[in-house]
C-alpha cells in the first residue's frame, strides 16, 4: 500500500497544483465575480424561457417560443432524462467558471503525456503550453464555452485511443468509451469533427507503421476494440445527438429548398452552409507566424497601445480630450491580416514553437509523424479561401465539412499537437537514445530556423505595408494622417514581439546548451522551461483576458435591463410577439416572445423568411407572425414601442388556400399575400390532406387561445362552418403533436412556416403539444447504455485487481 502512495502521490500534487494554477489565473472567481462573456450574455437572453419554466414547474420544455418565433430547445441547454455522463462531466468541473475548463484543459493534456510515457515532470510542463496557449484562453473570454468544453476533452479521447494500441485493451477501451463520452456532452459537433480528423491522421500513420512492422493483426484488432468503445460514447449521449440530428435537417446547417436569394437572384444550391459562410473567417498565408509572433499580424481589432502611440497623438490632433484619446487608444484596430475581425492571435508560444522544431530533429516514428501531419493538415485547411483549390474539395466531396463555419477553427488541432511533440522533444534531451552530437545538431538547427525567422522579420520589416482591410473606413473618418498613425503602431509592436520571440528562443536554447554542456541538471532545466512557458503565454493571454474582464454575478446572470418600450409592453399579458429594431439579438428574447435571436442554427425556413421579410418590415408578414408591438426609435431618438392593430392574432379562419408547386412560389407568394383571409400552401401537403381551396367564413367564426406554455396551446374554435384555421405559430415537423377534441389529427405547413389546419364546424378545443419522441427514444438508449459502462467499469477494475494479485504472487 505504501508503494502504491508513493507511486500516486505526485500525480495528486499535480492535479492540486492545476486548481491552484486555474484559480490563479482566474483569481476573481475566488471573489464571487464572473467573467463577462459576450455569448455567454446572448445565451442567457435566448435561454430564459425555458430556464424559468424549468424553475417555475421542475419539467423541461423542449420547445421555447421566445426567440425566432419559436424553435426547440436541444441546443439551448436542454436537460434530458438519464445524461449519467453529464453528470460525470458536472463533477469533474468542479470548479467555479471558467477555472473549471482551464483546469480540464491541463489534467486531460496532462494524462495524454502520460499516456506517452513523458515523465510526470515533463508532462505537467507540456499540460501547461497546452492550457494556457493563446486561442484556448481566448475562447474562454468571448464565451464560446462549448467549443472550450470540447477542446478539453480530445487530448483524453486521444489517450483512451493510444492506451489500447499500446496493447492496454481493458483500460484503453473503458477510457476511450467515457471520454468520448465526455467529449459528446460539450455539444460543439465541430470540435468533434476535427478531433475525428486527427484520430483518422493517426489510425492512418499505425496503420503504415503496422504494415512495414508486420503487425496488422494487432491493429485491426485495436480497431476492433475501439469502434464498439466509440458507439457506447455514442449512446452514452443518445438523446442529444438523435435530437440534434433530427433538428439540424430542418435548421441554416441543413438543405434549403429555395434556389433564389432575398433579391431574386439565383441562389448556390448546397447540402449545408453557403460556401462564402463558410470561409468568411480564413486565416492569411502570413498569419501563419501569429503562432511564433504574438502581434505578428497587429493582435486583435481592438489593442491597447496606451498613451505613448502615435494612435493617441492622432486622436489628440483630432480633437480628443487625453481622457477620450486614452479611451480610445485602448481599443486601437492594431489587426492587419485578411479576416474581418480577430479578437487575439492564436498564439502558440515562442517558446513551445522551438520546442517543437526542436522536437521534429530528435522524434522519430509514428509518435512524431500523426501529430507533424495533423499539424500541417490543420494548419492548410484552416486558410479557407486562401488556399481555396484545397479548401472547396472539402467542402464539395468530405462528408459533413460543409456544415461547419469559420474553417480557422480547425487550428484547435495544431495547437494540440505542436506541445505534444514540443515536449516529446524535450523529452528525448534526457535520454540515452540520441547521441550527444544528434542533440547538438538539433538544438543547432533549431535555432537557425526559429531565431533566423525572427531575424530575418526584423531585417525585412520594411518588405510589409502593414494596412489593413478596414483601413478605407478609418481613412474617410479620420483621415490618412490617422491611418499613418496606426500604421507606425502597427510597425512598433511587430518589432517589439519580434524582438520578444527572439529573446524567448535564444534562452530557451541556451537552456538546452547548458545541459548539454553539463552547467545544469534536468531538473533545473524543467524549471527553467517552466518559467518560460508561463512567462510567454500568460504575458499574451493577460493581455486579452485578465481580471478587468470580471463583473459582479448579478450583472453576468441578469445581463439585460428593461427599458421604457419593454416595460410598457409587459404590461399587456396577452399572447403576442415582439420585433426589436433597436436592442441586440438576444435581449428581446430575455422579455418578450420574440421575432429575434442569437443561434448559429436556427430553424432554416424561418431564417429565410427573415431575409426575406421580416428585417424589411414587411406589413403582411408580421401581421401573420403575431407581432402586436415594434421597438423602434423616434425621429429625437427616443426607443418607444409601436402598437401594431393589424396583428392577426393567435389564430383566425382564412376563406381561400392557395396552392403552389416549391418552395420559391410559396416565400414569393407572401410578398403580396392577404394574410387574413388567405392562406399559401405547398401541392404535396394539398394533396396529401385533400384540403378544398375555398372556405365558408362567416362573421361569428372565432377561435381564441384559452392557454399558453412554450410547449402546450390550447383554442378554441366557433364556426358554423368547416373552417380552415392558420395559426401564428412556427410549424416543425418532428415532435408536436395536434389534437381536437383530444382526437388526434393532422395539420401542416403554411405560409411557409406556420401550421394549418382544417377544423370541422361547431365548437371544438383544439390543442398542440410538443412531445418529442426522439427524447424519449434517447433516453431510454443512454439509460441501457450507461448501465452497461458502469458494469464494465466494474468488471474492469475487479480484472485489474485480480491481475495485480496473480502478478504479485
Amino acid at each position: 500500500m505504501q508503494f502504491s502512495i508513493k507511486k500516486v502521490l505526485p500525480h495528486l500534487l499535480v492535479i492540486v497544483g492545476f486548481i491552484i494554477l486555474s484559480l490563479a489565473y482566474f483569481s476573481p472567481v475566488l471573489k464571487g465575480k464572473q467573467l463577462f462573456q459576450s455569448d455567454i450574455m446572448q445565451y442567457i437572453g435566448m435561454s430564459k424561457k425555458q430556464n424559468d419554466f424549468r424553475a417555475d414547474t421542475g419539467k423541461e420544455t423542449y420547445w421555447t417560443d421566445s426567440a425566432f418565433a419559436g424553435m426547440p430547445t436541444y441546443q439551448l441547454g436542454a436537460k434530458y432524462p438519464h445524461n449519467y455522463i453529464k453528470s460525470l462531466d458536472l463533477s469533474l468541473r468542479f470548479l467555479p467558471r471558467p477555472a473549471d475548463y482551464l483546469f480540464l484543459y491541463l489534467l486531460s493534456f496532462y494524462v495524454l503525456l502520460l499516456v506517452l510515457k513523458v515523465d510526470f515532470k515533463l508532462a505537467t510542463l507540456g499540460a501547461i503550453a497546452f492550457g494556457f496557449s493563446t486561442y484556448l484562453i481566448i475562447i474562454l473570454g468571448v464565451g464560446h464555452n462549448s467549443k472550450a468544453h470540447a477542446i478539453a476533452y480530445m487530448p483524453l479521447v486521444l489517450s483512451g485511443i493510444l492506451l489500447v494500441f499500446q496493447r492496454k485493451y481493458i483500460v484503453g477501451f473503458l477510457l476511450t468509451t467515457i471520454a468520448l463520452g465526455l467529449e459528446l456532452v460539450a455539444n460543439h459537433f465541430q470540435m468533434t469533427y476535427y478531433l475525428l480528423f486527427l484520430v483518422v491522421i493517426l489510425g492512418i500513420v499505425y496503420a503504415i507503421d503496422a504494415y512495414k512492422n508486420n503487425d496488422l493483426p494487432h491493429y485491426f484488432k485495436s480497431l476492433g476494440i475501439l469502434i464498439p468503445a466509440a458507439l457506447l460514447a455514442i449512446a452514452l449521449n443518445a438523446t442529444n445527438i438523435l435530437a440534434t440530428q433530427e433538428y439540424v435537417k430542418e435548421s441554416t446547417r441543413g438543405k434549403s429548398e429555395l434556389t433564389i436569394n432575398p433579391d431574386r437572384t439565383p441562389k448556390e444550391v448546397t447540402s449545408g452552409l453557403d460556401r462564402d459562410y463558410i470561409t468568411q473567417f480564413s486565416y492569411g498565408l502570413w498569419e501563419t507566424f501569429n503562432l511564433y509572433i504574438p502581434r505578428f499580424m497587429g493582435g486583435g481589432n481592438g489593442e491597447d497601445v496606451g498613451k505613448d502611440s502615435k494612435t493617441y497623438t492622432a486622436f489628440r490632433k483630432l480633437g480628443a480630450s487625453p481622457a477620450q484619446a486614452l479611451q480610445e487608444s485602448k481599443r486601437a484596430p492594431m489587426y492587419w491580416g485578411d479576416q474581418p475581425i480577430v479578437e487575439a492571435p492564436a498564439y502558440v508560444g515562442a517558446v513551445i514553437l522551438f520546442l517543437f522544431v526542436f522536437g521534429l530533429f530528435l522524434v522519430k516514428g509514428r509518435r512524431k509523424w500523426w501529430l507533424v501531419a495533423g499539424t500541417i493538415v490543420s494548419l492548410l485547411l484552416s486558410y479557407g479561401k486562401n488556399l481555396e483549390f484545397l479548401t472547396n474539395f472539402f467542402i464539395d466531396y468530405v462528408p459533413l465539412y460543409n456544415k461547419f463555419r469559420a474553417v480557422t477553427s480547425i487550428q484547435v488541432i495544431l495547437e494540440l499537437c505542436i506541445p505534444v511533440l514540443a515536449i516529446l522533444g524535450l523529452s528525448k534531451l534526457f535520454k540515452d537514445s540520441e547521441t550527444v552530437q544528434e542533440k547538438q545538431d538539433a538544438l543547432k538547427y533549431s535555432l537557425v530556423i526559429t531565431g533566423g525567422l525572427a531575424i530575418l522579420f526584423l531585417v525585412f520589416k520594411s518588405s510589409f505595408d502593414f494596412a489593413g482591410i478596414n483601413d478605407g473606413y478609418y481613412r474617410q473618418n479620420y483621415g490618412q494622417d490617422f491611418i499613418n498613425a496606426i500604421k507606425e503602431d502597427r510597425k512598433s509592436i511587430f518589432v517589439s514581439d519580434t524582438i520578444r520571440t527572439l529573446i524567448l528562443v535564444l534562452l530557451s536554447a541556451g537552456t538546452i546548451l547548458l545541459f548539454l554542456k553539463h552547467k545544469i541538471k534536468q531538473t533545473w532545466v524543467i524549471i527553467g522551461f517552466g518559467v518560460l512557458i508561463l512567462f510567454d503565454l500568460v504575458g499574451v493571454d493577460k493581455r486579452y483576458v485578465n481580471d478587468d474582464d470580471f463583473v459582479s454575478a448579478i450583472q453576468v446572470n441578469k445581463p439585460f435591463q428593461e427599458n421604457a418600450a419593454d416595460k410598457a409592453i409587459l404590461k399587456d399579458t396577452t399572447y403576442y410577439r415582439v420585433f426589436d429594431l433597436v436592442s441586440g439579438p438576444a435581449k428581446p428574447s430575455y422579455f418578450h416572445n420574440s421575432l429575434n435571436g442569437y443561434n448559429a442554427a436556427e430553424l432554416k425556413r424561418y431564417s429565410e423568411l427573415f431575409d426575406f421579410y421580416v428585417e424589411k418590415n414587411k406589413l403582411n408578414v408580421l401581421n401573420m407572425l403575431n407581432t402586436k408591438y415594434i421597438i423602434a426609435k423616434d425621429k429625437d431618438g427616443q426607443i418607444f414601442p409601436y402598437t401594431n392593430d393589424e396583428a392577426n392574432g393567435n389564430a383566425w379562419f382564412i376563406s381561400q388556400l392557395h396552392s403552389v408547386q416549391s418552395a420559391n412560389e410559396e416565400i414569393l407568394a407572401l410578398d403580396s399575400l392577404n394574410t387574413k383571409t388567405t392562406a399559401v400552401i405547398n401541392k404535396d401537403w394539398m394533396d396529401k390532406e385533400n384540403y378544398k381551396t375555398t372556405y365558408s367564413v362567416d362573421s361569428t367564426a372565432t377561435i381564441k387561445l384559452l392557454d399558453h406554455k412554450p410547449n402546450y396551446l390550447k383554442y378554441q374554435s366557433n364556426n358554423s362552418n368547416k373552417g380552415f384555421a392558420v395559426f401564428s405559430e412556427i410549424y416543425y415537423p418532428h415532435g408536436w403533436q395536434s389534437f381536437i377534441d383530444g382526437r388526434a389529427v393532422n395539420h401542416s405547413e403554411v405560409n411557409y412556416v406556420l401550421r394549418g389546419m382544417e377544423v370541422p364546424a361547431g365548437e371544438h378545443i383544439i390543442e398542440f403539444k410538443f412531445d418529442p419522441q426522439v427524447v424519449k427514444t434517447g433516453s431510454t438508449i443512454a439509460l441501457a447504455s450507461s448501465i452497461l459502462v458502469g458494469l464494465l467499469v466494474i468488471l474492469g477494475i475487479a480484472f485489474g485487481i485480480r491481475k495485480k494479485t496473480n502478478d504479485s504472487a
